[in-house]
């Protein structure tokens, strides 16, 4: 009998525990914490954003969002080894076709949680580069998308269906934010056993800052054809100048470092992955596929612009399987020929130019991946100074445009002294004295520069000052582009009311606030 007491005892404390305390719960994962680090949060969240950008996550037959801006941009187009797309090339698109939505709200959820929780886990280092992060994928979203959820979005499932937040208030809102992320960085040095956390400045908070500065810029700048923004960005670049930690100069804005992306599967550098090798060596099939455009090739031809150009793109053929980094064929002018944008036939990989040294070159597979260019920031400088003479600039125009050249040249491996050549050249938008449009030469400078680095900021910036201006796809009979995407059909979904609120959106005419003609 006190056997069988014991045993009754027994089982009610297991029952009573079980009720209590999930004892019996065979699902909980002792070997998972029920938190993260917000450190090891915004490592991944950099690397994510990477990916997402330029990565390989759509596999053979999606474009991510840097690509389909190196597209519309007029730089890129495609190669005739595949089936033409004519969701590219021919703006046969629905709100199916180019759902970034999605992954960039998840990636804002990372550096949310990295912002809500740094605090708690005495980690206020983080809350700075964060905001920095959640602005600039921010800024993208509007350049892709018009009006997005702002102000209720990231709330988890407190609020499952974010209103749409007007889109010139949202970039007015990323100011805010940036300046609330200089404030965060000034006050809070990194931890030293946390700089490792940081794969952008490895926990230099002056160039965060600088970086904050820089994002600024490139958002006042987006509005500067907008009637009656001058003197709101004159007041904010002034406000820039004042804080007087500068901006990004002689260096990029990048992801990851040497010894950062490795040579094993799912850890390349992104653009190496999709467009290169894998990591055993291999050529991706990809690797056909983007083409330069024959309107850029033949433009830096006719500028005398080649040493830049043999650093932009491989000569027809590609990179010599033998000697990474060097075309197959000699490296001479002839040996360069560009697509024709939308062309389905007729320019094979053989005989066209690829994706050039500045890109990729077999074996370079941990290359940091670039968010921003030095060049970008210099030709908005150059920008600011020359539409608002009055903001207290220490530069001048002229001075801000031969270095955003001079900052192109570096990036792309070019000779920088071939910079220099162009001053006093007489080529109109090379020479300064000698452009006869100045905020010309600045975009298609700019135009260039951003040439392999950044297609959505080439498309974005294409859109707004209309410059160059490059063929139509031969695909298109009329003269209609796209100047935005749909809502992806997953947000209309999930939040049906919100999207329809936006009204009726023509991909063609329905234009972001910043592009005005």
């Amino acid at each position: 009998m006190k056997l069988k007491s014991l045993f009754i005892i027994a089982f009610v404390f297991l029952v009573g525990s079980a009720c209590n305390q999930s004892f019996l719960d065979i699902n909980t994962n002792p070997n998972v914490l029920p938190t993260a680090s917000p450190s090891f949060v915004f490592t991944n969240a950099l690397n994510t954003t990477a990916t997402n950008i330029a990565g390989n996550t759509l596999g053979l037959t999606g474009q991510n969002a840097n690509e389909i801006g190196f597209y519309w941009a007029g730089q890129w187009t495609q190669g005739n080894g595949y089936i033409i797309n004519t969701a590219q090339f021919g703006y046969q698109f629905t709100n199916g076709d180019f759902n970034y939505w999605d992954t960039y709200y998840d990636n804002l959820e990372d550096y949310q949680y990295v912002i809500n929780n740094a605090d708690a886990n005495s980690q206020k280092y983080l809350k700075g580069p964060a905001k920095v992060m959640k602005a600039m994928l921010f800024q993208q979203l509007v350049d892709m998308y018009g009006s997005v959820p702002y102000t209720e979005a990231l709330k988890g499932g407190a609020i499952l269906a974010p209103k749409f937040d007007d889109q010139k208030v949202v970039y007015e809102s990323l100011i805010t934010l940036l300046d609330e992320a200089v404030v965060d960085l000034k006050a809070n040095a990194f931890s030293s056993a946390f700089t490792g956390s940081d794969i952008i400045f490895n926990g230099n908070t002056t160039k965060w800052t600088q970086f904050a500065n820089s994002l600024k810029m490139r958002i006042l700048i987006r509005q500067s054809r907008v009637t009656g923004r001058d003197a709101y960005i004159k007041t904010e670049i002034a406000k820039i100048l004042t804080e007087g930690s500068g901006f990004i100069t002689g260096a990029e804005v990048s992801i990851g470092g040497p010894s950062f992306f490795l040579a094993t599967l799912g850890k390349l550098n992104p653009v190496y992955d999709r467009w290169g090798y894998d990591a055993n060596g291999a050529k991706r099939a990809l690797n056909n596929y983007p083409r330069l455009s024959k309107f850029l090739i033949d433009g830096l031809k006719a500028a005398g612009d080649t040493l830049r150009m043999k650093r932009i793109a491989y000569a027809n053929g590609g990179e010599n399987p033998s000697t990474p980094g060097v075309s197959t064929q000699k490296e001479i002018s002839a040996n360069y020929s560009g697509t024709p944008f939308g062309a389905s036939s007729g320019y094979l990989p053989a005989n066209t130019t690829s994706l050039g040294p500045s890109l990729l070159v077999k074996g370079e597979y941990s290359r940091p991946y670039i968010l921003m260019t030095a060049s970008e920031v210099q030709f908005l400088l150059a920008e600011a100074k020359q539409r608002y003479t009055d903001v207290t600039l220490p530069n001048t125009a002229q001075a801000y445009f031969e270095e955003g050249i001079v900052q192109s040249f570096r990036v792309l491996g070019a000779n920088v002294a071939g910079a220099a050549a162009f001053k006093g050249s007489k080529i109109n938008n090379y020479d300064w004295t000698a452009s006869t449009d100045k905020l010309a030469a600045i975009a298609i400078q700019k135009w260039i520069a951003l040439t392999n680095f950044s297609g959505l900021e080439a498309w974005s910036e294409y859109r707004r000052t209309n410059l160059p201006v490059t063929p139509q796809s031969i695909q298109v009979p009329d003269t209609k582009r796209p100047v935005r995407f749909f809502y992806p059909n997953t947000e209309s979904g999930s939040n049906a009311a919100n999207v329809s609120a936006q009204g009726v959106i023509d991909v063609f005419s329905t234009r972001l606030f910043w592009d005005v003609d």
